[in-house]
């Protein structure tokens, strides 16, 4: 459920779900025909309704890019401020990163909350961090967003004060409002301070962990892959391990190592964080230590949904997730999930794309076999 980081203080209805307004710009000068569009907005319409929003419209403009101080031009947004007071909106949830002063001017424009995908994303790994690492992971992102973004609510926060405002002391000098902000910024980066000993700790574990592994010779593979593509049920499906599965984006954030032994070779195959496009660069850095499994690996196993209409560009996503955390020359392996339900001929046209994946399917076992065959077979190259 989207809670107050996401709707702001003292938002709550009980047994209604918040009314969420998706707003996108499209790049006709970029070659951008409409269907890059509409597959970024379903993508937001799923991961609004995986944080409990009720998604009631969109608004789509086209032009060459965002206006630079309310992202949609002023058309756009006085047709989106009708919308939200037909609708009863609660938010709105712009496609792409806002500045702080692009939120400012939506919300005064708009007459309510407005965030972005960053922020959305956000709140949903906040919801699904299940340990304390993870948890940390996210608030150390929550912070690092926050920061910038910060501003006064009301006269009680004006920034500058003068004659009996400021106590007297005349003209130009600070008033209640930034001391506020100072005070909250000073907190912010306190714990921010605390939360990156505690993370470099934990790095420091996960990294004699990996290393104790390599001085075994146990061989590692990671899971990879865009979320939702399955990564956690074949996980399950070739280790009989138990990790959460859901029809959701972002189901898994804390990795879970199981070991395999198959064709006489034992391993360790962990389960890592799923990506997104436009991945929160704050989660990126927060979540070093746990991407680095995968850089630290022996071999990235790259799981794709072979259904999704998009999956090509789901993989070049990956890539480049992939490139930004140092794991770019990881050896992978592509595996095709999800052929139990994807149209023959989109997995043939992956396959012609990419004829060393192995398509597979976890939920029904097609495949998994020759998984583990080619697995071992790879490892023992390597």
């Amino acid at each position: 459920m989207a809670g107050s980081w996401l709707l702001g203080e003292g938002w709550g209805v009980p047994g209604r779900r918040p009314t969420a307004l998706l707003a996108g710009v499209r790049d006709e000068g970029a070659g951008d025909t409409g269907a890059g569009t509409a597959t970024s907005l379903e993508e937001l319409r799923r991961l609004a309704d995986t944080d409990g929003l009720e998604v009631a419209d969109a608004v789509v403009q086209n032009r060459t890019r965002p206006d630079p101080a309310t992202f949609l031009g002023s058309g756009k947004v006085d047709e989106l401020a009708a919308l939200a007071e037909r609708t009863g909106a609660d938010v709105v949830i712009a496609d792409g990163e806002l500045s702080p002063g692009q939120i400012r001017n939506l919300e005064e424009r708009v007459g309510v909350r407005v965030v972005d995908r960053s922020a959305l994303i956000l709140d949903i790994f906040a919801e699904h961090a299940r340990t304390g690492e993870g948890r940390l992971q996210v608030e150390l992102a929550q912070i690092a967003y926050q920061l910038p973004r910060l501003r006064g609510d009301g006269r009680s926060l004006s920034r500058v004060g003068g004659g009996r405002t400021a106590g007297g002391a005349g003209m130009g000098v600070r008033g209640p409002g930034e001391m506020r902000l100072e005070t909250q910024r000073r907190r912010l980066r306190q714990r921010a301070t605390r939360l990156r000993r505690n993370a470099a700790e934990l790095a420091r574990r996960r990294e004699r962990t990996r290393n104790r592994r390599a001085r075994n010779q146990v061989p590692s593979v990671s899971i990879t892959g865009y979320t939702n593509a399955g990564k956690s049920a074949l996980l399950n499906r070739l280790t009989g391990a138990d990790a959460q599965v859901q029809d959701v984006l972002f189901a898994t954030l804390d990795p879970t190592v199981r070991r395999l032994n198959a064709g006489g070779l034992t391993f360790t195959v962990t389960d890592t964080v799923g990506f997104v496009r436009h991945l929160p660069h704050q989660l990126v850095d927060a979540f070093r230590s746990t991407l680095e499994e995968v850089s630290g690996s022996d071999l990235a196993l790259h799981v794709v949904d072979a259904s999704a209409p998009d999956a090509l560009d789901q993989i070049t996503t990956v890539h480049g997730v992939l490139h930004e955390i140092g794991a770019g020359d990881v050896p992978e392996l592509l595996v095709l999930n999800k052929i139990d339900v994807a149209p023959p001929e989109w997995v043939d046209c992956l396959c012609r794309a990419h004829p060393q994946a192995v398509p597979v399917s976890a939920l029904t076992g097609a495949g998994t076999a020759e998984l583990r065959t080619t697995l071992v077979e790879e490892l023992r190259r390597r």
